[in-house]
């Protein structure tokens, strides 16, 4: 068996901003799918299998708006869903072992598709089981698809006019099994549309709310059709459907609500068919945009059928309804949500692992999942789940240590993860265990001072420094079982407890101990405490046994905000840490050269010690060399900048940058713009990626005083890698080959893992090691890799002493990933690149 080279570790993202963007596979042991950016994810929320991504499907262009696994009528685990895309596609995957084995497109729409469902026909001629599927689109229409084995077709195409669906579903008319469509559109009414010789006919529009529908959900039970339906008007109605019998009923005194009805033709026979209003459901309090009925499940072959609904709304609530055993009527079973922090309420639900969780999509990608006591069964407790970013992420790096990584979003979060090591348990997990910034500009970079303390830039002219607080490394130290001795921050007098934001305001400001309780004087006076006098101060100190859930990482896990940096004239765009962590050197976007200047801060004064001025467009990356003499920055003028620290004479002086070497339009390699750079651990060489698709290793960068800038120019043949290359970042340790190892990242959103080594003739000296398969890559461009420090032990797999190095990525799509490569295995691989 061979070795594996490159693996996924980790995978941290959430649910994208849409309704219908859940799916939970029913029955024990399922998987929840949920479109993160343009990637499908298979998620298993079950604690007994790690809470671990399980697979990536990537076939989407663009976002992923809607999608849902196709039940199976006896009960087991489904093994093919459908999803919707900003793309106009619709795509039908046939999974095995949660493993692509088919994917189909269903190409038609002629707009983003909003709404999606699916079902299983037998054939009218042949008997053979189908997929039915319906889908919704923006442009005001609804098709129905068949897929049958590797054969799909249009069945037909439902137009609404200027009207918009923005919910399907289907299911089959009851003891008759004709299939029904329910259409939830934006003119407040449900339409109902019965298959009659293989076409779709209207049969009746219910009406009721007043506003646009929401969700539509159909479920079977005994006899009787149930369809729910929610709408902006804060509203559940349950309605149902049955057959009406041929014979005239004999008149009684009970009274009865209004039916609808209408007749179909079912071969020979005509049935009648009447919809009620079963009940209305008023708990929420603002618009309702998900209902969800309770799936199907068997124990022991029999069925089990509990009647309960879930409802979400923006009112920030998730509601189980239920019946009254005893009265019938629908009452409020369990209500549960968010708290406090800056949330717009609830997307989507769903109820998994046999009715015994129940999981909310929060407006901001995260995930809320709560469990169902098994003592006390009315009871339900807040679980972990996946958390991650809801939009393009921007920055990634590594502790000092290698501990723990933070990452920085355009979602205007800064968030912290990692590993979860239970005790006395071998099993290590990963998890979000701080929000240290959440903003209210588009975050953009991030560099580690120290190892609890961190700088970031965001889309504004400020730089903000953050520092740990005493909770936070507490519950780190908890988590991640290392000893809170190893953590001398912990003994400062003055480190604050937590962190709040302030009302209107950007900055963090520090919670001590004084401030979270009142306080009284001697006599028993009680003081007003002024930190109490505003809502804002939300934070509660707690002592954490496992990773934080959603409401704590949103009010109890900010870090106090202890300075910012004057001096940029535009948005912050990069910010680099020197290795003996004295110095920050950041940029700014730039159209012109007195903006495109590098400023060096000290982290002791935090003063700017130099300006230093070359570039006249926007420098896109700055890393100072393993050794600190050296500063190298690219731009976005296709050039790049080498600067060399000059020795002081007296120890008062800051230290002193002169520019060293530089490219210009002749002597540069590249011809777009430069996006990434990263030097060799020994400090003797650094490598480029550009836009136009090249890498290129230059040197050497001696540490002695008499090299010339003559010494600085291309060591490497030009690498050719197929896309614009937007992220480079060297490993820290060498290959067993004694080669550099390069991680490279691109636009489509692979990384390639390179090895290079001089040679006399520059022939040869690139060698491809491995590349991303579909599920590992990210669907949008990379943004930033980082390796994992190599300083200490690297983990060695138990059992068969396996070396493995870890680097982590981040990209447009709102992934974050961390992998793990096998140093070992990297020995065998020779293959050189045609460059």
């Amino acid at each position: 068996m061979v070795a594996s080279v490159l693996e996924v570790s980790h995978v941290f993202c959430c649910p994208n901003r849409v309704r219908g963007g859940l799916s939970w596979n029913p029955g024990r042991g399922g998987l929840l799918a949920f479109g993160s950016s343009c990637s499908v994810v298979l998620y298993d929320p079950q604690i007994r299998n790690k809470k671990v991504v399980i697979n990536n499907l990537n076939g989407h262009t663009a976002r992923v708006n809607c999608l849902h696994w196709i039940y199976r009528q006896d009960g087991s685990l489904s093994t093919e869903l459908v999803s919707g895309g900003s793309d106009n596609q619709v795509i039908h995957w046939e999974l095995e072992n949660n493993q692509v084995l088919k994917a189909v497109r269903l190409q038609g729409h002629e707009g983003p598709v909003y709404a999606i469902h699916a079902i299983y026909q037998n054939g009218p001629s042949d008997g053979v089981l189908h997929a039915l599927i319906a889908s919704a689109a923006t442009d005001s229409t609804v098709r129905l698809w068949s897929k049958k084995g590797s054969e799909v077709k249009c069945l037909q195409t439902l137009n609404f006019g200027d009207g918009c669906v923005l919910a399907v579903c289907l299911s089959f008319l009851p003891s008759i099994n004709v299939p029904v469509l329910a259409c939830g559109d934006d003119d407040c009414k449900i339409h109902l549309f019965v298959q009659q010789d293989d076409q779709f006919q209207k049969m009746l529009s219910l009406c009721g709310h007043e506003d646009w529908i929401r969700g539509v959900e159909w479920a079977t039970f005994g006899r009787n059709l149930f369809l729910a339906s929610c709408s902006q008007d804060s509203l559940i109605r349950i309605w149902r459907v049955y057959m009406k019998p041929t014979s005239l009923e004999t008149e009684d005194d009970c009274i009865r609500l209004k039916g609808n009805t209408f007749t179909i033709q079912n071969g020979d026979i005509s049935t009648t068919v009447a919809v009620t209003l079963e009940t209305l459901l008023a708990g929420h309090e603002n618009a309702v945009n998900a209902v969800h009925w309770q799936p199907p499940f068997y124990k022991d072959g029999v069925l089990q059928q509990p009647v309960r609904l879930l409802s979400v709304s923006t009112d920030k609530s998730m509601i189980l309804w239920a019946p009254d055993e005893e009265s019938g009527v629908w009452l409020e079973q369990v209500r549960v949500g968010e708290v406090g922090g800056n949330t717009l309420g609830f997307l989507s639900c769903q109820i998994g692992e046999n009715g015994t969780m129940i999981i909310g999509h929060a407006f901001q990608g995260a995930l809320h999942l709560w469990k169902q006591r098994a003592v006390n069964r009315r009871q339900w407790t807040p679980d972990i789940a996946i958390s991650g970013h809801f939009d393009g992420v921007q920055d990634v790096i590594w502790d000092p240590e290698g501990e723990f990584i933070i990452t920085t979003s355009t979602d205007q979060t800064t968030r912290l993860f990692a590993p979860w090591k239970r005790k006395g348990q071998s099993l290590v997990t990963w998890h979000e265990i701080a929000r240290p910034q959440i903003h209210g500009y588009n975050l953009k970079c991030l560099a580690m001072i120290d190892r609890f303390r961190f700088v970031s830039g965001a889309d504004e002219k400020v730089l903000r420094v953050f520092s740990a607080p005493r909770n936070f490394v507490e519950n780190f130290s908890f988590i991640s079982g290392q000893s809170l001795d190893h953590m001398l921050c912990i003994e400062d007098p003055d480190l604050p407890e937590g962190a709040s934001v302030p009302a209107l305001g950007l900055s963090n400001k520090a919670i001590f101990m004084g401030d979270l309780g009142p306080q009284f004087s001697e006599d028993g006076t009680l003081l007003v405490n002024p930190a109490l006098e505003y809502p804002e101060v939300t934070f509660q100190p707690a002592l954490l046994s496992g990773p934080p859930t959603e409401d704590h990482l949103l009010q109890n896990t900010l870090w106090p905000e202890i300075q910012k940096l004057y001096g940029h004239g535009n948005e912050i765009f990069c910010v680099a840490c020197n290795n003996s962590k004295t110095l920050l050197a950041s940029a700014c976007k730039a159209a012109q050269k007195e903006h495109a200047a590098i400023i060096l801060w000290s982290t002791a004064s935090w003063k700017q010690v130099q300006t230093l001025v070359f570039h006249t467009l926007t420098v896109t990356q700055i890393a100072f060399s393993p050794n600190d003499k050296f500063l190298l920055a690219v731009s976005r003028d296709r050039t790049w900048s080498l600067w060399k620290k000059q020795k002081m004479t007296s120890p008062e002086f800051d230290p002193f940058f002169n520019l060293f070497t530089f490219t210009n339009k002749i002597t540069s390699v590249h011809s777009r713009i430069i996006w990434s750079c990263d030097w060799t651990p020994d400090s003797n060489y650094f490598f480029t990626g550009s836009r136009d698709k090249k890498v290129v290793a230059w040197g050497e960068c001696m540490s002695n005083d008499d090299v010339t800038d003559n010494n600085i120019g291309p060591r490497s043949s030009i690498l050719d890698v197929g896309s614009s290359v937007t992220a480079v970042s060297v490993c820290p340790v060498l290959d067993p080959a004694q080669r550099y190892l390069i991680a490279v990242g691109l636009e489509s959103g692979k990384i390639c893992l390179f090895s290079w080594k001089k040679t006399s003739q520059e022939v040869n000296d690139w060698i491809r090691c491995v590349e991303t398969s579909s599920s590992q890559s990210h669907t949008l461009g990379i943004r930033r890799l980082s390796w994992k420090n190599c300083s200490g032990d690297t983990e060695k797999q138990r059992g068969k002493g396996t070396e493995w190095l870890h680097f982590a990525s981040c990209g447009e799509d709102h992934t974050v990933k961390i992998f793990r490569v096998n140093r070992g295995a990297l020995a065998g691989v020779t293959t050189p690149c045609q460059s």
